[in-house]
């Protein structure tokens, strides 16, 4: 019996499955992080394929606001999944930080994205 290894999984995944849109979960602060002043967020992105699916986060008119982005991990259905931090101060994510958008994206197809906010945290 032939093993089938993870690259020829893949490949096999690729001719009859396609393209599959990660389903994306974004995670707000905590509130006990805010009270320290600090505000970091994830987004995990799960289920997704191919494995070059890239993952950030668009904020606008924040500065220096840190991306922490970790490398695609394989999962045994052949799917893949990813997640991306971002760090903010309270304030910023408080006042400054109207909404954040996590963005998957392939190749030059449409982005698959979730947007969260700080007064839907708030509402919550």
């Amino acid at each position: 019996c032939d093993f089938v290894s993870g690259e020829t999984l893949g490949i096999f995944l690729f001719i009859f499955m396609g393209r599959v849109e990660p389903a994306l979960t974004v995670l707000p602060p905590s509130r006990s992080e805010l009270a320290q002043g600090k505000a970091t967020l994830m987004c995990l992105a799960n289920k997704g394929f191919p494995s070059d699916w890239s993952v950030s986060w668009k904020v606008s008119g924040i500065e220096g606001a840190v991306e922490q982005r970790s490398p695609a991990l394989p999962l045994k259905d052949g799917l893949y999944s990813w997640s991306v931090g971002l760090t903010l101060t309270a304030q910023q994510w408080r006042e400054g930080a109207v909404a954040v958008s996590c963005e998957a994206r392939q190749g030059s197809q449409s982005p698959v994205s979730h947007t969260l906010s700080a007064l839907q945290c708030s509402q919550d």
